[in-house]
């Protein structure tokens, strides 16, 4: 793994209590040397003096998070610098895994991959990106990192919940384009990043549950498009002004149109909802043709001392199992044991064939609940003919190597050049 010091940047608006559970997450990270820093708004600000956590504090409240990352890079004083998602928590090997790839001088970026809300389907691997900010999945074998540099008009697509980057490169180009207040921000980083080495690093992980936020609910169901279609604008303005824009945004308006049947389908909007969602989504193309294109200027070298965060649980992972009518005093047992500093694993299992899922509990354990004879990755058949300790075991196989202190695994030498 690399040594070199790390700042981990998390922005956070109007989720003070996913904010301290992501903190708690990061307090569990294996790696020795890192710093965190929170840009939040004054309720976030006051959760995290409330964990009394050694962190780079900055109150900010514009709903901008590009504008909140750039000062989160201002405070910054790794050599690399990682970004997580407040609604996000790492597995304790995340940054072991994220930085390892940085020991190769070719590697300006890198990133890993997203689990769901039931903890265990991916929500992202890897993907290329093109010009109009459309993605497309990398072919990616085993867990070793992959190298790959895209070729002009394209890039290598990092998602702004688990990435890093070389620090001095992210400021030469001006770190993220504040005309990108929430959407597209990290992937025009990717496309001003093109031609260089973007490493994709399958065991660096982190869980992402799609809070809801002034911009979706619960339900994942958005209330405006606005912003959608306004960064929208402004990206094939920057990366693609050749291409006609009036068609672009019928080719946007058919994915969001599609994307609302699904939510008016599940029951979480009418008809009318999705007539007045698309309305707004025309609304901000217009505006986004409009939003002028500003130059960025580097930020600035100089930050403030590294102040190191935790150094991490220092004893080995271990994993808790019972049956479901257990809960109550085997949740105590995590707790408790969380509160020791140790990496916890709890799996709780009924006699059943329910689909399982996996959480971090805001005490600071993992918790993993389900069938004995359930499914946990969603390709697998639906009933698992085991035992209940060959069932654990097999569980505690599967996510084990995410829950210790990282083997070094090396990437391959060569470069791919990804395909367009």
């Amino acid at each position: 793994m690399s040594h070199a010091p790390v700042s981990v940047i998390v922005v956070s608006h109007g989720r003070p209590a996913l904010l301290t559970r992501c903190l708690t997450g990061l307090s569990q990270l294996t790696h020795p040397n890192f710093e965190v820093i929170v840009v939040a708004d004054l309720e976030g600000a006051k959760a995290v003096r409330a964990t009394g956590l050694p962190v780079k504090l900055s109150e900010f409240d514009e709903l901008n998070i590009s504008a909140a990352r750039n000062r989160g890079l201002t405070l910054a004083s790794g050599e690399l610098v990682a970004f997580i998602d407040d609604d996000s928590v790492p597995e304790p090997s995340w940054l072991d895994h994220l930085t390892a790839p940085f020991d190769d001088p070719r590697v300006v970026a890198a990133g890993g991959y997203v689990r769901g809300r039931n903890g265990i389907s991916f929500q992202w691997r890897g993907n290329t990106v093109d010009a109009l900010g459309a993605p497309t999945p990398l072919e990616l074998e085993g867990d070793a990192p992959q190298l790959f540099a895209a070729k002009p008009g394209h890039g290598i697509k990092t998602e702004g919940t688990n990435c890093a980057f070389r620090r001095d490169t992210l400021a030469k180009i001006g770190g993220f384009d504040p005309g990108f207040r929430f959407y597209l921000d990290e992937t025009d980083v990717n496309l001003r990043l093109s031609g260089q080495v973007t490493a994709i690093v399958p065991m660096a992980q982190v869980h992402h549950g799609y809070a809801p936020s002034v911009r979706r609910g619960a339900d994942r169901m958005p209330k405006s498009l606005h912003e959608i279609g306004a960064s929208s604008a402004l990206f094939l303005r920057k990366h693609a002004p050749e291409r006609d824009p009036w068609g672009a945004l019928a080719a946007l308006e058919d994915r969001q149109r599609r994307r609302l049947l699904g939510h008016m389908v599940a029951g979480n909007c009418e008809p009318r909802d999705v007539n007045r969602l698309l309305a707004s989504l025309r609304a901000g193309w217009v505006e986004g043709l409009a939003r002028p294109i500003e130059p960025l200027s580097p930020l600035p070298d100089i930050a403030p001392p590294f102040v190191a965060f935790c150094t991490g649980p220092t004893a080995e992972s271990l994993h808790l199992s019972g049956r479901f009518h257990q809960r109550r005093a085997l949740r105590a047992q995590a707790r408790a044991l969380a509160k020791e500093g140790k990496l916890v694993t709890l799996f709780l299992l009924s006699p059943t064939t329910l689909f399982h899922h996996l959480r971090f509990h805001p005490d600071g354990y993992w918790e993993q609940r389900g069938g004995i004879f359930g499914r946990a990755e969603r390709g697998e058949k639906t009933f698992q003919l085991r035992g209940f300790h060959a069932r654990v075991a097999r569980e505690w196989k599967r996510v084990a190597g995410l829950r210790h202190s990282a083997k070094r695994l090396t990437p391959r030498g060569d470069v791919t050049s990804a395909p367009n």
